[in-house]
């Protein structure tokens, strides 16, 4: 059998390898061939080692993939607005995380399957929850206002990442169709987003005239 291209021929030296070489290596592979492509054994194979081995240092392939979708996380969250204009700040970062998972695969994948309390994943929902609760001066409101940013956000990316590269057949391409396929689009997340920190602003309103009275 041909050896996967790729792949190294030499053997690594038994106890060498670590958890930052695994993680480096299968951030490497996905970039080139996709996360679905992604294995114990094609992580191994390009290390040089015995799948075996890699288990001394993570349980299996999704707790190898949390770890590469946050380190590619951490890069790309952040607003590069200032906090003053808190609804502008909160879009921003959720239109951050919208465009991460809608281009990375792998990051959806994880983002489905699990609540995701990875280093970076924390660091975004704490200060999210900062700017909120400033605005809020409530935490159970807080927490409520970033539950639904956040579960719009992960869905409306499910649902926009499912349908790339779709278009109408002929059958399909009546007004009604075309308008659907519109709702997928960047200008109705940002739409719907609007509505959403809209309903969250009109909330905070009460607590201000509480304060001005």
């Amino acid at each position: 059998m041909p050896e996967r291209s790729g792949s190294r021929t030499g053997r690594t030296a038994w106890g060498s390898i670590s958890r930052e070489q695994i993680v480096k290596t299968a951030a490497r592979l996905m970039s080139t061939e996709g996360y679905d492509q992604i294995t114990i054994r094609a992580i191994a194979a390009e290390m040089g080692v015995a799948p075996m081995s890699l288990y001394r240092h993570v349980k299996d392939k999704d707790d190898i993939l949390d770890e590469v979708v946050d380190r590619m996380l951490a890069d790309r969250w952040r607003p590069r607005r200032g906090r003053s204009d808190w609804k502008r700040w909160i879009a921003e970062a959720a239109e951050r995380l919208r465009r991460f998972l809608v281009i990375e695969p792998a990051a959806l994948h994880v983002f489905l399957s699990h609540p995701v309390v990875s280093p970076a994943a924390v660091a975004r929902m704490d200060a999210m929850m900062e700017v909120l609760r400033q605005e809020l001066a409530n935490e159970e409101a807080a927490m409520r206002a970033y539950g639904a940013i956040q579960t719009y956000t992960i869905g409306f990316a499910a649902l926009e990442a499912s349908r790339a590269g779709w278009t109408p057949s002929e059958d399909e391409g009546d007004a009604t169709s075309r308008q659907l396929a519109a709702y997928t689009t960047t200008k109705q997340f940002d739409i719907g987003l609007g509505y959403l920190l809209g309903g969250i602003e009109d909330e905070a309103q009460p607590f201000s005239d509480t304060i001005a009275e």
